[in-house]
Parts: C-alpha cells; sequence; structure tokens
C-alpha cells in the first residue's frame, strides 16, 4: 500500500494530508470546500468527487465532521465505493456514533472493502506527524495499512478488533471533556482567591499514580482571554461545537446498554462556560 487520499480538509484532514505530501505518498485530496486545497500545499489539484480520489488511491483517509457525512462520502454514485476496487483499504479518522460505524462497516464489506476505524487524538500537531491513534481492526489489516499509517502518525495503539478504535475514541472523549469540566470549576475557586494558574498547573502534575498527571484540566482556562478576541472567540466557539458533537456521541452510546452519563450530561448542559465563553469566575446561582 503506497498512496492515500484525504477526504475532508478540516483541521485533522488538512494535518494528514500535510504530513503524506511530505513523504511522497498523498495520491489525491477532496473537500466540499474548494479554498480548502490551500491548506495542503503542493497537494495534486482537488478531485471531482469522492469516487475519483477513490479510483486513484490505494488506500482512503476519511476526516469528516460526522456519522451522515461518513455515509454520504462513502456512498451513492459519487461516493468511494462507487470507484468498485476491491480489496481496498478505508481509514475513517472521524468520531461518530457507533451505530454509523456500523453501516459504514456494512457498506464497505458488501463492497469488498476493509474499513479500520481509527480515533484520534493531538489533533493540533496533525500536521506534524503528531497524531495518536486509536484503531480497530485485524491485525492483518493493520500490517498492510502501516505504511501509511508510518506516512502521517505518532503512534498507533491497536484498541481491538474492528469498532475498538472508535469506542476508545467516545471513551477518551468522554473522560477528557469531563476534565475539562472540572478544571473551568477548579480554576473557579482559584481565581477568586487569586492564585496563579501556572502555579496551580504544576500544583496538579506529577505522578499518575499518587493524583498527579492532571495539569491537562486547565488547558482551556489558561488560554488567552476571548473578550475582544475574535479569534480566540472562534476557536473557543469551535471547541464548543465539537465537545457538544462528541457528548451527544457518548450520551447516545450510553443510551444502548440502557445506562446514563449524568456528568456528560451536566458537562453539555454548561458547554458555554466549559468552553471559556462565559463565566471566568464561576456561573452565578441562581435566585
Amino acid at each position: 500500500m503506497r498512496t492515500g487520499g484525504v477526504i475532508g480538509l478540516g483541521g485533522i484532514g488538512s494535518g494528514v494530508a500535510q504530513c503524506l505530501e511530505r513523504s511522497g505518498q498523498l495520491s489525491a485530496i477532496y473537500d466540499v470546500r474548494a479554498e480548502a486545497a490551500a491548506g495542503v500545499p503542493g497537494a495534486p489539484p482537488m478531485s471531482a468527487s469522492p469516487r475519483e480520489l477513490a479510483a486513484a488511491s490505494d488506500c482512503v483517509l476519511i476526516a469528516v465532521l460526522n456519522g451522515a457525512q461518513t455515509i454520504a462520502v462513502l456512498s451513492g454514485l459519487d461516493g468511494i465505493l462507487a470507484a468498485n476496487k476491491p480489496g481496498q483499504t478505508v481509514i475513517l479518522l472521524s468520531t461518530i456514533a457507533m451505530a454509523d460505524l456500523e453501516t459504514a462497516q456494512k457498506l464497505c464489506a458488501d463492497a469488498g472493502v476493509t474499513l479500520i476505524d481509527c480515533g484520534v487524538t493531538n489533533g493540533p500537531k496533525s500536521g506534524q506527524n503528531g497524531l495518536i491513534c486509536l484503531t480497530g481492526g485485524s491485525a492483518a489489516d493493520l500490517a498492510t495499512a502501516k505504511p501509511i499509517f508510518d506516512g502521517f502518525a505518532q503512534q498507533v495503539i491497536h484498541m481491538g478488533g474492528p469498532g475498538a478504535g472508535m469506542a476508545a475514541k467516545i471513551a477518551r472523549n468522554t473522560t477528557y471533556f469531563g476534565c475539562m469540566r472540572a478544571g473551568y470549576e477548579g480554576a473557579v475557586i482559584a481565581r477568586n482567591y487569586g492564585v496563579d494558574l501556572d502555579q496551580l498547573t504544576m500544583a496538579l502534575a506529577g505522578d499518575p499514580n499518587a493524583g498527579g498527571g492532571l495539569e491537562g484540566a486547565l488547558a482551556m482556562v489558561k488560554r488567552p482571554d476571548p473578550e475582544g478576541n475574535p479569534h480566540e472567540t472562534r476557536m473557543r466557539e469551535y471547541f464548543q461545537m465539537l465537545m457538544i458533537k462528541d457528548l451527544d456521541v457518548a450520551i447516545a452510546e450510553a443510551a444502548r446498554f440502557g445506562v446514563r452519563l449524568p456528568m456528560i450530561e451536566v458537562v453539555k448542559a454548561n458547554a458555554v462556560s466549559t468552553a471559556g465563553l462565559e463565566y471566568p469566575l464561576g456561573q452565578p446561582i441562581a435566585d
């Protein structure tokens, strides 16, 4: 497997495409936004459709926003699977609901195409070969796709069989956003008493086995103040949008097993403050 085409040139997809371009493996790119090609200097001309991209690629990497978009780029007359390439590998980098993943798996299996579900973290470093990949699939399928992973990933963690990578990413997001909320609420106490957040970060760091390793919880509260800063505001709004999307997935997955995630429900209900868009000194008590 020598070449990869990337569908979806947002924060993750553009970074992956940049890495594959540097390694000489990028065969094609596609995004519904023609201007997105500017984020991948040196890339081939934008493909006209996912089908055209798949026809030009050994492996297709999908980095779209959600499950509906994933199904759309796979199916239909202009979809990936219409390229009719049995034996092709598709690596799904998007975080989607398990029910949508099951639909995608069936579509690919019916077409004789291998689907590897691949949750990713460390997105801001996607363009510097920084992604950590949580993969689901057989060992044989992962070995076949290894040259492509080597072209863009920092680390590949094989979580288990098909579906395990996506389940691990959903579990990781559930934990991560809970930590972001905890960081916001801890910072409320710290800010109101004048505690320096850099010093608090030091207090949260240390040996994870001794209660340390928690400094990442302050990642959002230590960012620049969004007040009067349009760029920072947009970044936080984007974070909020992704957080709500991913928390909805986690809540839906829990419901499939007949259980709730009360903490995650609270984090979602308070997403605006968790993203740092309101109440830096704490949410007021209602009258």
